[in-house]
């Protein structure tokens, strides 16, 4: 523990000596072990009873062969975001992506969660430098 009650510095892993990257569990490699010799006897008994149309079996090989999708990097034209006068630019060039096919509802829903987020930003920064040139004029 240091000084301020803080269990570890900022910026600094709680257990720096911990696993290595890329390492394994034990489990894995215990079944990996056991797995061995049987590994592609036992794919293909899967493979043949989803042939025979063993509901377990074909899940099994079609959640390998077709992995549930992942998010994946959305590409469109969005203009830059400086002001707030911007955001209504950067909707419409939002809602054309979801129009074109160019990306889909879910898609753009996470986009507006970043736009949505940018703004906060834009506005408190705004906000700050108005109350900072408030507070230097009341000095004066």
């Amino acid at each position: 523990m240091r000084g301020d009650g803080k269990p570890f510095a900022e910026g600094q892993s709680g257990n720096p000596a911990g696993r290595p990257r890329g390492s394994r569990n034990r489990a894995t490699l215990a079944l990996e072990t056991i797995l061995d010799g049987d590994a592609e006897a036992i794919v293909r008994k899967a493979i043949e009873l989803a042939r025979e149309g063993e509901p377990q079996a074909l899940r099994m090989c079609l959640d390998r062969l077709l992995p549930v999708r992942r998010e994946r990097p959305v590409r469109f034209e969005l203009p830059e975001i400086t002001t707030t006068d911007d955001l209504p630019k950067a909707t419409s060039a939002l809602l054309q992506a979801v129009a074109s096919g160019d990306i889909t509802p879910s898609e753009a829903a996470d986009v507006g969660h970043a736009l949505a987020a940018h703004m906060r930003a834009i506005e408190t920064a705004s906000l700050n430098e108005r109350m900072r040139r408030i507070e230097e004029d009341g000095a004066r």
